[in-house]
């Protein structure tokens, strides 16, 4: 699912973004702030998951590598 872009202006912190590039791997700061995004949508939605499950897991809910 392709979402629709929009052009930002804003100041960043240059050595958070440096930060960010490296931890994900982006080529780009604006790869690096979309992936940044995309993992706090990421996080959210677990944070929310464990709040409803009381922060556990069912037993047999995952499998181990």
């Amino acid at each position: 699912m392709r979402s629709k872009l929009k052009r930002k202006s804003f100041f960043v912190d240059e050595g958070e973004l440096r930060e960010a590039r490296l931890a994900l791997g982006a080529h780009t700061d604006a790869e690096a702030v979309r992936g940044a995004l995309r993992e706090m949508v990421r996080m959210r939605a677990l944070w929310r998951f464990m709040q409803r499950t009381g922060g556990t897991l069912p037993r047999g809910s995952f499998s181990t590598p």
